[in-house]
């Protein structure tokens, strides 16, 4: 094992750790940048100005550069300090409950994704058919051109939507545990995805399930027991199957929900955004202007 890895095995209760992730990011203040907290983890950006922090999470924390920062002083786990430039797409790794200590003399811009102990070893049983997951964090300074991909579609969710879709970087906190899983893990390979889309019996479960509970939140790994197959192979063939990815299909169908109530009731605004699983009347509107072109207003007028 290399400095700062950590051996996970199987134990928990799932009810445990999604009440427990309720408190992930805590120590950060908010306005230190947006963040989503999913069933999984949780995704954070931030643009910090030259300073430095020390922290010990439950979480394991992967921090991605977004943009060079020279002058980056670290320590992991009590071990000796390491200074580098950092470049864009830098991949640094906290395993949870070790100790990090960072010092950086420029702007430094990133996202962190934080993931659970708990579900990062779901993701390996259900990716790897795997007992246990011993991380193992890169050298310091180490570029990784992927993790840098899933960074960048972080922060344009994060940072260019009013609201994030909760689904959406569910599934792209998902793709990035198991990233972190095939690269920085001692672990088996993933088994080759499958070819074809959802099982005809699959879909009708899924059809059904989304029908029902389309305002609730939903988590990607959810869906994906209700159809049997891992996360990540579930997103690839929902997509084939339904044509969309799953948080466009969830979306789709708040949208049709609110527009029915718009014509057909005469609840408020707030309410019908409430109804169909929108945060406010103010997401809605953002919402539906952006995908149907038009306003609830307009949409009431039109009955």
């Amino acid at each position: 094992m290399q400095d700062g890895g950590e051996v996970l095995e199987r134990g928990g209760s799932g009810a445990d750790w999604r009440r427990a992730n309720r408190h992930i990011f805590n120590g950060i203040p908010k306005s230190a940048g947006p963040r989503v907290i999913t069933l999984r983890g949780g995704a954070f950006h931030s643009v910090c100005p030259p300073g430095s922090y020390t922290f010990k999470a439950r979480e394991h924390f992967v921090g991605v550069m977004l943009a060079p920062s020279p002058g980056i002083r670290v320590s992991l786990g009590g071990d000796k300090v390491h200074e580098y430039d950092a470049d864009a797409g830098m991949i640094a790794i906290s395993p949870a409950n070790v100790e990090s200590h960072v010092t950086w003399s420029s702007t430094k811009e990133g996202v962190i994704v934080a993931l659970t102990p708990e579900s990062l070893l779901e993701l390996a049983a259900q990716e790897l058919d795997a007992d246990s997951a011993e991380l193992q964090p890169p050298p310091f300074g180490t570029v990784d051109p992927q993790a840098l991909q899933y960074a960048q579609l972080l922060k344009a969710e994060l940072t260019q939507r009013e609201i994030p879709n909760e689904l959406y970087v569910d599934a792209l906190v998902t793709m990035f545990g198991v990233h972190i899983l095939r690269n920085y893990a001692g672990v088996q390979k993933l088994p080759p995805a499958p070819k074809g889309g959802l099982s005809n019996r699959s879909a009708r479960k899924l059809r059904e399930f989304l029908s029902v509970n389309f305002a609730n939140k939903v988590s990607v790994a959810e869906l994906a027991a209700i159809a049997g197959l891992s996360p990540r192979h579930f997103i690839q063939v929902f997509t084939k199957s339904f044509g969309e990815p799953p948080h466009k299909y969830l979306l789709r169908l708040r949208l049709d929900f609110a527009e029915n109530l718009l014509v057909e009731s005469d609840l408020s605004i707030a309410e019908i955004a409430h109804l169909s699983g929108f945060s406010d009347q103010s997401h809605l509107t953002n919402i539906m202007s952006k995908y149907r072109n038009r306003t609830p207003k307009q949409v009431r007028l039109q009955r």
